[in-house]
């Protein structure tokens, strides 16, 4: 297949003449998406849990790993069965009732590449301004420009365009950023870092818990649309290593370093709470201003491809009558207005935003506690006629695991806090029961555990006896 091609598989299996590859293929994709400057803030995040450097280097690497390997599970599914992640679903949920799961994948999917863009466009804007002699207006232009062109590019025309595009993105950022280190390096003071005492255990599982939310944990639902490629014959273990190790190396690297530099200077760390991407920009030399805005746009642009491929994936997966590309050009168009909205006529929209999409991530963490635990438990490969037949061995609604969910959702929301709308205030109303919205839990998203708990021990229970009968038909 020429590299421009349009892919046109879309929600089918993909036929074994197309199946190729090694499982090292995998760290491209993985790699590109999480390569983003952004993972330098995330330093100063985990530090702001009250714990030491010491503490956060920790939470990086075992969140970062423990998420990633929850994404490395699931790409199994893609390489036994070479379908889609929400065609996959349906034997967890029936081939109807994936619907729900589906849908609500595909709003986060088309929120969080919209938040990409928009992040990629506004840090071109600020970065610019440090340049001077650019108009704001301008900078903000050419920033969306890169942004879009090359998400839409990669997420429309599919698959094999997306692990090349990968592979460019994930050496140009990392040699850029390695020479942002380079620059940077001097700024760290060891001994204001070291002097950082110890957090609370609350607060050490407040950081790995939102290392595994903020990291890995959104890439379950798209985990198999990168490994349904590869032959069946493809080691397993090879299949899971690759995916953590491609995923993985980059954010935890920058995390840590990121905690280093934040922890040098409180000046450093109150700016990146503000301006996460531009804030980062007050340590380098006016020369290399233009070179990170182009490592801050392609960081980014890594991850939204992936978004924009799977989103127009999970929305012919659920039934919409349109071809895989026709689909991801609407979300395209989507994307396109939401960012031009958030960037240039919004004032108080993009907090708000987030704030929407991270309570959507609550019932994803029970699905994907669902999608893994359905992975491990299967020791066959699913059947391809019945995901595709409400009549089949899968059924047409799985009431257990959309009741699972419902519960798993309900607690998760009662354990959360989210600080970025006032209208979403209602959420945490078990927290009293563990020291309140203001106590020592409020902010560690212990309802996030609670749901993946609820859905990975709630499946294991309610599925064995089902998922014994259809493997032995």
């Amino acid at each position: 297949m020429p590299v421009f091609d349009l892919e046109i598989n879309g929600p089918n299996t993909i036929h074994e003449s197309e199946r190729k590859g090694t499982a090292r293929s995998l760290f491209w994709p993985w790699a590109g998406a999480n390569v983003s400057l952004l993972a330098l803030s995330y330093g100063s995040f985990f530090l702001g849990f009250g714990i030491s450097f010491k503490q956060a280097t920790f939470a990086a690497i075992f969140g970062t790993v423990a998420s990633f390997l929850l994404v490395g599970i699931s790409s199994l599914a893609g390489k036994r069965s070479n379908a889609p992640t929400m065609v996959l679903t349906r034997a967890s949920f029936g081939v109807k009732g994936s619907v729900i799961p589906g849908l609500l994948s595909y709003l986060i999917f088309v929120g969080w590449e919209t938040v990409l863009v928009s992040l990629a466009t506004l840090a071109t804007g600020t970065v610019f301004s440090r340049v001077g002699g650019i108009d704001h207006n301008l900078a903000l232009i050419i920033g969306f420009v890169i942004a879009v062109s090359l998400t839409v590019f990669g997420g429309v025309l599919g698959f094999t365009v997306i692990m090349k595009l990968q592979k460019i993105l994930t050496l140009v950022t990392v040699l850029m950023t390695v020479v942002y280190i380079a620059l940077t390096v001097d700024s760290i003071n060891w001994n204001a870092v070291s002097s950082i005492k110890d957090g609370t255990s609350e607060g050490l599982i407040g950081a790995i818990i939102f290392a595994v939310t903020g990291i890995g944990l959104g890439w379950v639902n798209c985990a198999a649309d990168y490994s349904r490629y590869l032959p069946r014959s493809v080691s397993s273990k090879s299949v899971v290593s690759w995916t953590v190790f491609g995923a993985s190396i980059v954010p935890i690297i920058l995390v840590i370093y990121g905690a280093a530099l934040s922890g040098s200077s409180k000046e450093l760390s109150d700016a990146i709470a503000m301006d996460p991407i531009g804030a980062l920009t007050s340590l380098l030399p006016t020369w290399f201003l233009i070179p990170f805005a182009l490592v801050a746009i392609l960081g980014l642009v890594g991850g939204a491809i992936l978004d924009l491929y799977s989103s127009g994936l999970a929305l012919v997966s659920i039934g919409v009558p349109l071809k895989r590309h026709q689909a991801a050009a609407i979300d395209a168009f989507l994307m396109l207005a939401g960012t031009i909205y958030i960037v240039w006529i919004a004032d108080n929209f993009f907090f708000p935003f987030q704030g929407f999409l991270i309570t959507l991530g609550v019932p994803i963490a029970v699905w994907s506690a669902i999608f893994v635990a359905d992975v491990i438990m299967r020791k066959q490969s699913y059947s391809e006629k019945d995901l595709y037949d409400p009549h089949g061995i899968y059924g047409s609604v799985n009431r257990k695991s959309i009741a699972l969910m419902l519960v798993g959702t309900i607690v998760g929301w009662g354990f959360v806090t989210n600080t970025f709308a006032s209208w979403l205030s209602w959420q945490g109303y078990f927290l009293p029961f563990i020291g309140g919205k203001e106590g020592q839990w409020a902010y560690s998203n212990i309802g996030v555990v609670f749901a993946l708990v609820i859905g990975f021990v709630g499946h294991f229970l309610l599925a064995r006896k089902t998922i014994s009968l259809q493997e032995s038909v």
